[in-house]
């Protein structure tokens, strides 16, 4: 089961069964309110692999949405109906109604204009989400340079006879994001599957394509294109 810290209170709430109402509270159009809108697209997809039935309520300006769809942030609802638990996704210093508040800290940036989206993305979620985001050229280029390495692996592994997730690994990556949204620790999972000797490389494929179904950085594009 999910558990979120409530900025309202500072403690644990469990998400419970059912509807859940992801409600994003981006203002303006900067990288801190993309940050919002990309923290409630992962809580959102966290909530169904555990088989929680979302709706991601939010109407963003133009501008913003137009650099959502470039991370790749799914579209949002502008409203829904008020049945269900709530969770508001706010920058540190943005209103919200009352309810569970996840609160998200400043990103500034990014430095370079002609970063990836991708890149951004994967620079975003490297960081946790209640620390500000410096989004510079080296963070930005090591995030590049990331995805690049994992999508060439990626599409070697599939090459290989498949082998389920390590029953370790996937209980690793669910207590990870779990426990707080904290997917930077997923990103530390990925990282020693990528370098376990005792991982095959069937698995470290199904674990990368299993993690992806959270972060969303389209891990799996290069198949087909890498022997």
């Amino acid at each position: 089961m999910l558990r979120i810290i409530d900025a309202r209170s500072g403690e644990p709430t469990d998400v419970r069964p059912g509807l859940v109402r992801v409600h994003a509270h981006p203002a303006g159009a900067d990288s801190s309110a993309l940050r919002v809108l990309l923290v409630a697209d992962v809580l959102a997809r966290a909530l169904e692999l555990g088989g929680t039935p979302v709706v991601t309520v939010g109407a963003p300006p133009a501008a913003l949405r137009a650099r959502a769809d470039d991370l790749g942030i799914r579209p949002a609802e502008p409203d829904a109906p008020g049945i269900g638990q709530v969770l508001h996704v706010v920058g540190v210093r943005g209103a919200a109604p009352d309810g569970v508040r996840v609160e998200v800290a400043p990103a500034t940036g990014p430095a370079d204009a002609a970063a990836p989206p991708s890149a951004l993305r994967l620079a975003l979620l490297a960081h946790p989400r209640r620390q500000p985001a410096d989004l510079d050229t080296a963070t930005l280029t090591e995030a590049r340079d990331t995805l690049v390495r994992w999508r060439k692996a990626v599409a070697a592994w599939a090459t290989r006879p498949s082998r389920p997730v390590p029953e370790q690994v996937r209980q690793e990556l669910r207590t990870a994001w779990e426990d707080d949204l904290d997917v930077p620790a997923v990103l530390d999972v990925l990282r020693c599957v990528e370098s376990a000797d005792d991982v095959q490389d069937g698995a470290r494929f199904e674990t990368y394509a299993y993690a992806d179904r959270l972060l969303g950085l389209d891990l799996t594009r290069e198949i087909g294109t890498w022997t």
